[in-house]
């Protein structure tokens, strides 16, 4: 079983709000054969509380267009890692410091990426799995990570 077609369009919207924030790193995880309770796992990164709490607005907002409310909303008052709770996709918008510290993408390395047009990547629009050596273990890598 894969994400819904539901869930990775929703994914796009919300991927490219993020984008039109200045988001960094935007990746989709098809977290559907791991979890029961979402499909996807998009995640971005912000280099402040304050573009991080942008960008969770901006992602709301365009969900709300297609009709999306968050079921659930965490950490939005520290602005440091905040969770939005779609139904069909989290949102992890997280602070860059925090996301290099807690590694969602390293967690949930077994899970397929989904591919996002290059107008929802965020940063310079390049692939969020670009950087990764060749030969590396398998994790993503993220631009401020350096292997050993």
């Amino acid at each position: 079983m894969t994400a819904t077609e539901r869930a990775v369009e929703l994914a796009v919207i919300a991927a490219r709000a993020a984008s039109d924030r200045k988001a960094e790193e935007i990746i989709a995880l098809d977290v559907s054969e791991q979890l029961v309770l979402t499909d996807v796992f998009l995640i971005a990164s912000g280099t402040s509380e304050r573009q991080v709490s942008a960008i969770v607005d901006a992602v709301e907002e365009e969900l709300h267009k297609v009709g999306v409310k968050p079921i659930r909303r965490e950490g939005k008052a520290e602005a440091r890692w905040v969770l939005l709770d779609f139904g069909d996709i989290v949102v992890h918008v997280q602070h860059a410091e925090d996301r290099v510290y807690y590694a969602l993408e390293r967690l949930w390395k077994d899970c397929p990426v989904i591919e996002l047009p290059e107008d929802a990547r965020g940063g310079d629009g390049s692939s969020s799995t670009e950087g990764a050596d060749a030969s590396d273990d398998g994790a993503i890598y993220l631009a401020e990570d350096t292997q050993a």
